[in-house]
């Protein structure tokens, strides 16, 4: 009994985007595989994780999919330091099959869909606290397709629900994350388009250690940072930089 106790305590909780869910899950498989240690991921919006990090939540890693809430946090003092940029990532156009929405890289084909009525439901996270909904908002906006979706619209709490929505044929279609379109329980479900990166600001996503993050939380952001750990992202989607700053 003491022994499972102290194993639990010594599993670091780690706040993670839910972009990164199949990607950092297959992380954590090949940093146990390497170190016999062990982390607790927990997935969803970066925006909700920054308010619940700033109010104590113990969570020892935070992964954001915009660096502006590590920065924040790092200013509020609850970061060991302004952490390292990790991964920047990118969006796609997304139709389940049998929905009527053609998908293109200019998403003309939404806009043929929208004035032929039908779309009835789309899905995007939530601008509101999703980094991935920004995105997304941005790019129906530069394209002049927001007014025209803003009464369709599901928003999903994070992203990977916003994916969720999509794939499963409830709406017909949605932007989301380049990293869980590539993951095959996604991928099957219906096609996809990467958008172009000038649709949207970069998804700049930056990791830091919480204040008072132990020692099996420090070796897994150290093994993020490593050959292994950087090959699983780039495997997702992910652009990997040459050297984080």
């Amino acid at each position: 009994m003491g022994f499972c106790a102290a194993a639990v305590a010594d599993t670091p909780a780690i706040a993670a985007a839910s972009d990164l869910k199949f990607a950092l899950e297959a992380v954590a498989v090949r940093f146990h595989a390497d170190t016999r240690q062990e982390v607790r991921l927990s997935f969803g919006s970066s925006g909700n994780y920054f308010r619940q990090i700033g109010q104590g939540a113990p969570f020892q890693l935070f992964l954001s999919a915009d660096e502006d809430f590590v920065l924040r946090l790092h200013q509020a003092g609850k970061t060991e330091d302004r952490g390292v940029l990790y991964a920047t990532g990118r969006i796609v156009l997304f139709a389940p099959h049998g929905s009527p929405l053609q998908v293109d890289a200019q998403m003309a084909g939404l806009k043929a869909a929208i004035a032929a009525g039908s779309i009835r439901r789309f899905a995007i996270a939530n601008p509101e606290h999703a980094p991935y909904g920004r995105a997304a908002e941005q790019a129906l906006h530069k394209l002049g397709l927001w007014e025209g979706l803003r009464g369709r619209l599901v928003l999903g709490e994070n992203v990977s629900q916003a994916a969720q929505f999509a794939a499963s044929g409830s709406t017909q279609g949605g932007i989301f994350a380049y990293s869980l379109a590539l993951a095959p329980v996604v991928a099957r479900q219906g096609r996809y388009i990467l958008l172009p990166e000038n649709l949207h600001q970069p998804l700049r996503q930056r990791m830091a250690l919480v204040k008072g993050a132990g020692a099996n939380a420090r070796d897994f952001y150290a093994y993020l940072q490593q050959p292994a750990a950087r090959k699983v992202l780039e495997q997702y989607g992910f652009a990997v930089p040459g050297a984080a700053k």
